[in-house]
């Protein structure tokens, strides 16, 4: 039984502002070591269960956030970026089943610290809907012919999982009060109920269902600055939609991840050079 974890920090219980989310941070630190409890009570639960063999994939931002030292030293750990496949690097056919711990709402929703896989993007749908790092990490995830066997974060994130997976186990570890602001379980009990959620969800894997796919992805994504838009439109088969959004219809859950890569990175050089522009003006 071999369970994968992916990572992420914004739905991690007593996480609720950029001040923990971004390095530098003076809450960052504190995040750090919430996030590594959490993937800790996943790996516990998930060894309690019946796993013979547990990877972690840290999937936050630098995706170097995890106190190693301080990891159980059952789970093997994939850390640093960029990656081919982002926040399901080393998602392959012969894990029984994913989790994804301390995940969030997306862009487009009301929901603490919302976003879908950067801060940079204002709108992320995909085949016209809202999608979560969560569905796409789903979708990528049933290509490799394995479910999504449990959620951990926000109200929201958990609530939009029971919907589109079956079988899976969620644990809302905090209510959402605003973009910054949550009403947050002891981060104890959190991991608590998350280890018992990760033994049951390897218990249970029978129950769960694999994310259909659909036969065509057309993924759409806004942006703050035009710049950005205008970067992407370069790429082979990226359409721009209107001045701060592009689209692009992919073949595979591979091409997806992909092209979110890409348009992450691209996104990202455009911030900083209007950055310098503004500064040199």
């Amino acid at each position: 039984m071999k369970v994968y974890i992916s990572v992420d920090m914004e739905g991690i219980s007593g996480v609720a502002t950029y001040d923990q989310i971004i390095r530098g941070g003076k809450g960052y630190p504190r995040a750090q070591a919430l996030m590594t409890a959490e993937a800790n009570a996943a790996i516990e639960g998930a060894f309690e269960g019946g796993a013979t063999e547990v990877l972690v994939n840290d999937s936050h931002g630098t995706m170097n956030n995890l106190l190693h030292e301080d990891l159980d030293p059952r789970a093997r750990v994939i850390f640093g970026s960029p990656t081919a496949f982002c926040m399901a690097e080393g998602l392959t056919p012969d894990f029984d089943v994913a989790f994804y711990v301390g995940y969030h709402a997306p862009a487009g929703v009301e929901g603490l610290l919302a976003h879908s896989f950067s801060a940079l993007f204002t709108s992320f749908t995909l085949n016209g809907e809202i999608a979560s790092e969560a569905g796409i990490n789903g979708l990528f995830a049933a290509t490799r012919g394995v479910p999504v066997g449990l959620v951990t974060g926000d109200d929201v994130i958990c609530a939009l999982a029971e919907r589109e997976f079956t079988g899976v186990q969620t644990v809302p570890v905090k209510v959402a009060h605003g973009f910054q602001a949550a009403n947050s379980l002891s981060p104890s009990f959190a991991r608590e109920a998350i280890r018992k959620g990760a033994r049951a969800a390897v218990q249970g894997v029978e129950k769960t269902r694999l994310l259909p796919i659909p036969e065509r992805l057309k993924l759409e994504i806004g942006f703050q600055n035009p710049l950005a838009a205008e970067l992407l439109e370069a790429v082979p088969g990226v359409e721009r939609v209107s001045n701060l959004v592009i689209a692009r219809e992919v073949d595979s859950a591979e091409e997806l991840l992909g092209m979110i890569g890409t348009t992450y990175e691209m996104a990202a050089v455009a911030a900083k050079t209007m950055f310098l522009r503004e500064s040199l003006s």
